[in-house]
This record gives structure tokens, sequence and C-alpha cells, in this order.
């Protein structure tokens, strides 16, 4: 990794930590502005809900137990009477332990009252219960008025501050409260059961806010200690992602040096797994598209190399034909100026004049001859016509043409083959190798003056070889022979009037053939060859 860069591990701890502590913020920040709101909202309900369940169960009592009319007693009677808890009082021990329970789950204090004197603001004939703290009041009456206070008259109650009316039905009311006799937040429900009776219901508002304060301690704590965790967690597990993705940069830097050998093994099939097999599958289109490039560039540069060298064979051409032109018409010019000039008036000068001037015309016409021939053979627009027939017959007759000039350089000239040879070509053309080749070779056979031809089968080909004594051709110089005009010897060359373009006549013969030929050297002298298909007698 680079020098001021961040890692992804290291990102995604950070991003863990800052998920984690941002979630334990807005929760904070939740609970404080809408948790006791909330649980004042839910609270009204429950005191609605267990109200309900209260009002439906003594009313089924009052059905079920059929018991005399409560008369109106004095404040003793009622003491007694609330003091017995009897099934006289209409709330049986059954009845009674059922509700203590369902305000105690509630966290709900329940007190149930018959009836209020109005001018001592007394219960009258009092029947009161608390149910939800595990016991009952009936004789504190100071408590029941603390209680009732200023629901029945306004006023009385001056230890309530605060009261706001939060929910108002046909059958109860409920408000918010603070009560500075117990320095606590209330919520409570005043209203009528379907008996007639009295009921008033209270649940503790300081416990939730209290709760909210313990909580989001709580929540701080555990989101530390959770951030703590996971980030090791994640230290270890995030590894799964970045050891692959740190693999799949170096394929990638592999890639960027043109190393595609380095493949990424595929060992999931996720987003990673994906990716992975794409960039297998990139690194090898982009080899082959690389290489089909090199081919495409390595051919184009050919191509521009043979236009440069055709431009250059071409001025090449044209200057050979001009210098081969040029001392022959010159000799021709000169010659017959000097006949029409009468230079000499002799008839021998004559006649040599005339000679040369034919000698000459005659070198121009076999090179104009040679140049079409050599033309039409490189454009394609001489047919091949093959056609078998007997080599050993066409070399037997290039050879007897000549046995004159064989004599006069004093040349032996050796081919040993005898029986048939038939093989499978162009007569003409291979009789046009065959003449240059033989022809090449008087001109340069030196030493012991021999020139060998020799037929060599090789399975379905036979190759030909015409040899001569001599000097051999210079290493660096093999390659040029087949270049038109080329001459190794110049001097010599125009000794015997050669134009340098018969070998280039036989390498076109030959290819278009699509045979092989070649030249190499010997320590006694030179040998050209050529090779075509051979087929059984």
């Amino acid at each position: 990794m680079k020098h001021g860069t961040c890692s992804v591990r290291v990102k995604m701890i950070v991003l863990t930590f800052a998920a984690i502590f941002g979630t334990v913020a807005l929760c904070l920040v939740l609970n404080e502005t809408f948790l006791v709101r909330y649980y004042e909202v839910s609270k009204q309900k429950t005191l609605g809900s267990v109200y309900g369940q209260i009002s439906r169960l003594l009313a089924e009592a009052e059905k079920n137990v059929a018991g005399p009319a409560q008369p109106d007693n004095t404040d003793a009677e009622a003491g007694d009477a609330s003091a017995s808890g009897s099934s006289s009082a209409g709330i049986s021990d059954e009845l009674r332990l059922e509700l203590d329970i369902l305000c105690s789950k509630s966290n709900i204090t329940t007190v149930i009252i018959n009836d209020i004197l109005s001018d001592t603001f007394r219960p009258k004939a009092i029947i009161s219960y608390f149910f939800g703290t595990g016991g009952k009041y009936d004789q504190d009456e100071d408590v029941i008025r603390d209680l009732i206070g200023d629901y029945f008259f306004p006023g009385y109650g001056e230890g309530v501050k605060e009261k706001q009316l939060k929910l108002e039905t046909e059958n109860y009311s409920i408000f918010s409260l603070y009560d500075a006799r117990m320095k606590s937040q209330y919520i409570e429900l005043v209203g009528f059961l379907e008996s007639g009776e009295i009921v008033l219901m209270r649940s503790n508002m300081e416990s939730m806010q209290e709760s909210v304060k313990v909580a989001n301690k709580f929540l701080v704590y555990a989101g530390i200690g959770s951030a703590v965790i996971i980030s090791v967690i994640m230290f270890f597990v995030s590894r799964r992602f970045t050891d692959p993705v740190l693999q799949l940069a170096d394929i990638a830097k592999h890639m960027a040096e043109l190393d595609f050998d380095v493949k990424y093994q595929v060992r999931s099939r996720d987003e990673i797994g994906e990716l992975g097999n794409s960039i297998n599958v990139l690194a090898e289109r982009l080899e082959q598209t690389i290489s089909e490039l090199k081919s495409a560039n390595n051919e184009l540069q050919m191509d521009i190399e043979k236009k440069t060298q055709a431009d250059e064979v071409r001025k090449e051409f044209l200057s050979n034909v001009t210098h081969e032109l040029k001392t022959p018409i010159a000799l021709i010019q000169g010659y017959a100026e000097g006949l029409k000039d009468n230079i000499s008036e002799s008839i021998e000068d004559r006649e040599f004049y005339c000679d040369v001037i034919i000698d000459e015309a005659g070198k121009m016409n076999t090179m104009v001859k040679k140049l079409l021939t050599l033309n039409h053979l490189e454009f394609g627009t001489t047919p091949v016509e093959f056609a078998r027939f007997d080599l050993t017959e066409l070399i037997q007759a290039v050879l007897s043409s000549t046995e004159i000039l064989a004599k006069q350089k004093q040349v032996t000239v050796h081919f040993e083959q005898a029986e048939p040879l038939y093989v499978w070509a162009d007569e003409y053309m291979i009789e046009e190798v065959l003449t240059n080749y033989i022809s090449n070779a008087f001109h340069h056979v030196a030493g012991a003056n021999i020139i060998e031809v020799k037929v060599i089968p090789q399975g379905s080909h036979v190759r030909v070889a015409v040899f001569n004594t001599g000097s051999p051709i210079p290493e660096e110089e093999l390659e040029k022979v087949w270049i038109k005009f080329y001459k190794v010897d110049k001097a010599r060359t125009r000794e015997y009037g050669g134009s340098g373009i018969g070998l280039s006549i036989v390498q076109a013969i030959m290819k278009a053939h699509n045979q092989a030929y070649g030249v190499k050297n010997h320590p006694s002298g030179v040998e050209f060859w050529f090779e075509l298909d051979y087929t059984a007698s």
C-alpha cells in the first residue's frame, strides 16, 4: 500500500465505528425526545384497556353475585364492612386477587369507591379498594381525599400541580399531573364504572424517566462495547474481502506490464468471484488482441519494408536498364554514324561496323525479351501449364545445344543419368531454367573446367543440380544473385555480355511452380539447384 493511502480494511472498521456510534447517538436523541411521550401515549392506552377490563369484571360480578342493596350506613359501619373483605362488599376475594394482579402487571394503582358525601367530602358507606399495591387502604380517608380531590371538588387537591387533560371520553378522562406530596409525575384516569362506582387509576411517570436515563447509559456502554467487539471481528473478517481485492490489483499490475500468465483462482460465486472471472477473461482477450495486433503490426512492417524494397528495386531496375542499354545504344549510334560519314572505305571495316551494330542490337533484343518474360512471370500473366515429361531427355537436349561451346572453352560436361525420369511441370519454363543454369555455369567455369549435372530423387521430389568448378561466390552475396541486374563480377559479366536477368527469371519460374531453388558453395566451385514433383515412370 502506498504512503498516504488508506486501506479498505481501515475504511471498513472506521465506517463500522461511525455506523455504531451514529446509531447509538440517534437512539439517545430519540429516547430523550420521544420515548417519554411515546410511553405516555402507550400508558394512556393501557389505562383505557385496564379500565375496560375492570369495568367488565365488576359488572359480571354484580350480575353473578346476588346480594342485598347497600344501606346508607354510618362511618363505623362502613369501616366494618370494608375491613371484613367479605362478599357482601360486592367483590369476592378471587376477583380482588385477579384485579390486583391485573393492575400490578400494568404498574397501575386503582382506587374504587361507591360514593362521596358532598357536605363533608367523606366516602359515603364507602367500599374502597386499592389494587396494584398489594394491599387495601379503605380506612385512610385522607389518602382517598387526596386522590379524588380536585376531580370532584375543584381547588381541594392542593398538592396537585400542572394538571393537564390528555384524553376525554364519555366514561372517563385522563390527566397528567405533578403530585407535590409524592414529588412525582403521574398520569391518572378518573371516571365511572358500568356498575356506577367511581374509579381512579394512577401510573407513575417518574419511573419511566428514570428508566430512560438508565437505558441511555446502558445504550452508551453497549454501543462502545459493541463497536470494539465488531471492529475486532471486522479486522479479521475484512481479510476475506481485502485479500482477493489485493490479489486482483496485483494481477492488474501484471496485465499492465503485458504479463497475462497470472490468473485469479475463483473460489466463490459472489461479486468478487465474478470480478475475478471477468479479469481472467479480460486477460485472455487482451493477450489474444495484443498478439493479433503484434502480428498485424509485423505484417504491416513487412509490407512497408517490401514497399520500400520494391521502390529501391524499381529505382535500381531503371538505373540498371538505363546502364545496360546505354552501352549498346552508344555503340550502335557510334558505328552507324561512322558508316554514314564513310570513316572507313574498306569493305572489311564496314562489315565489322555492321557486325557490331547487329551484335549490340541482338543483345538489346535479348535483354528486352528477357525483361518482358520476367515481367509476365512476376505479374502472373504467363500461366503455368503443367504436363508430365521426361526430365532426363530435356537435360540431354539442353546439353546437346552446348556441345560446340564446351569444345570451344575446353569444358568437360558430366551427366550420368540415362533412365527416363518423369516430372510434373511446365516443360518450356523448366527448359528456360536449365538453359540459364547451364549458361551461367559456362560463363563462370574455371580451374578444372568441369560442369556436372546431377539428378537426385528425394521421395516425392527430384532435385536437379548444376555444378561448375571455379571461384565460390562470397557468402554475403549468395542471396543477392537472384536480384535483377545484380552481378557478382561486373567486369566478367560485361565480358561475355551477361545482363544479370537470367537468375531472376529462374526465381520467378520456380515461384510460379511453388518449388524450392537455391545456390550453395563448394570448396571447388558453385552449385545451383531446383526441385520438381517426381512421378513414377
